[in-house]
Formats: structure tokens, C-alpha cells, sequence
């Protein structure tokens, strides 16, 4: 499956750089590649998965499937339940 960005995820990774949490494209991309868990029912149709980005947080990532592509909405960092 093809992956893309929507406008406001790749406005997002220049806010998310401004305050100091730099994330890429392409570790997004393995985020939802490769999760560590996913949750079909919180939003639907939206799909979330997570991975494990630092000791303190995960890396969130929020998208659609449509046809055979995966449309990146959000991502976010989250704080870990410790």
C-alpha cells in the first residue's frame, strides 16, 4: 500500500519541530508499518497505531484506508503510562 500525507500531518511535522520533538516521514511510516498496537474502535473508520519512540512516549499515528492507500491524518507523541 501506497502512504500519504494530508496537509495538516505534514504542517504538523513543522510544529512538532518548532517544540523541540523532531519526527520524520518515514518514522511515521514505520509506525504504521510496524506497531507495536493498533485500536480499530476508539474513531472509527480512523485507525490509531502506536510505537514505542522514546522512554517517556510513544509515537501516535492516526489514518484512513482508502482503495490501497493509507492516508496519514495525525500524529502526535504521547506519554507513556508508567
Amino acid at each position: 500500500m501506497r502512504i500519504i500525507f494530508t496537509k495538516y500531518a505534514i504542517k504538523k511535522l513543522v510544529i512538532l519541530k518548532e517544540h523541540e520533538f523532531t519526527v520524520t516521514r518515514d518514522a511515521i511510516q514505520d509506525v504504521v508499518e510496524n506497531p507495536d498496537s493498533f485500536d480499530l474502535e476508539l474513531d472509527p473508520p480512523k485507525i490509531i497505531v502506536k510505537r514505542n519512540n522514546t522512554e517517556t512516549h510513544d509515537l501516535r499515528v492516526v489514518y484512513l484506508v482508502e482503495s490501497d492507500i493509507i492516508k496519514v491524518v495525525s500524529f502526535y507523541p504521547a506519554e507513556k503510562d508508567l
